[in-house]
């Protein structure tokens, strides 16, 4: 099998875009786990709740992309504020099974309340007018779009990862998970804390949905299949770990990407191999603390 340079590139370049929503996704998961301690299986349905707001405001309202890119995940963060004042904060101190459940009933509560609106077939929106078009890159012509989503994808990984990992907010954050009568003591609100750590992955999804649209239909269930692929990033990356999320998010889009290239049966199956001899060689993941 012979497989041209220009015909691989273009594949790494695609396999990343993919990565791009893996590390976005996946961080949003790695930021409410190793903070709040809480498995969101509703991620998916939340990333696909940001798609369909934009759609909605798009077409209803005619608010622009632009204005949406910020407005839809302020819209499902504070939805997700609510989940967490009104459902979460009363599960925190129980085993991990009731968060596993009660934001898979979440889940199959959002996408059922939007299968009801506008059925399962697939709905899009146009590309904004300023990213339209491609850019010759010599070996393949790479829609303006699409570089966009990287480029928007990596910013905020490693924006989200200098908050956490390198100020005193973020700082307060993990103490807060860690002690937080000790974190109390000095005059901050640990509640609140969380909850608006919770809005704040919650967002992150929402803002991958906005990022999705115009790439893949906006469905209902648009974040079903894909949740599935990101929590296997997370275990791979390792739960709870910021910069684990991001670079093995990108890594296994470029894999998945080369996968189609050389053995296409096995694209839809090699992060869950991967995941699997992960786990069998370092259980805490590739950038997890082992306990």
């Amino acid at each position: 099998m012979t497989i041209s340079l220009p015909a691989l590139l273009s594949q790494l370049l695609l396999g990343l875009v993919n990565g791009s929503f893996y590390a976005i996704l996946s961080l949003g998961l790695a930021v409410i786990f190793g903070l709040l301690n809480v498995i969101n299986f509703a991620h998916g349905a939340l990333f696909m709740m940001g798609a369909i707001v934009t759609w909605m405001a798009m077409n209803y309202f005619d608010i622009s992309y632009w204005v949406m890119l910020i407005a839809a995940p302020l819209i499902v963060g504070v939805f997700g504020v609510l989940i967490e004042r009104l459902l979460l904060r009363w599960i925190y101190k129980l085993d991990h099974l009731y968060g596993l459940l009660l934001t898979l009933g979440l889940t199959l509560l959002i996408e059922g309340a939007f299968r009801s609106a506008y059925g399962v077939s697939g709905l899009s929106y146009d590309t904004p007018d300023a990213l339209t078009g491609a850019t010759d890159m010599g070996f393949m012509m790479l829609p303006n779009y699409r570089a966009w989503v990287v480029v928007a994808s990596l910013v905020v990984c490693f924006a989200t990862w200098f908050l956490i990992e390198k100020t005193r907010i973020g700082a307060y954050l993990r103490a807060g998970t860690e002690n937080p009568r000790l974190v109390e003591a000095f005059g901050v609100n640990v509640p609140l804390m969380i909850t608006l750590t919770y809005g704040f992955g919650v967002a992150l999804a929402a803002f991958a949905g906005v990022l999705a649209a115009p790439v893949i239909q906006v469905s209902p269930l648009m974040g079903q299949n894909l949740i599935i692929v990101v929590f296997a990033v997370v275990v791979i990356g390792g739960m709870g770990s910021i910069m684990g999320s991001i670079l093995t998010g990108l890594g296994l889009g470029v894999i998945e990407g080369l996968t189609k290239v050389f053995y296409p049966e096995a694209s839809s199956t090699v992060v869950f191999i991967i995941m699997a001899v992960v786990l069998l060689i370092r259980p805490a993941g590739l950038f997890g603390k082992e306990k």
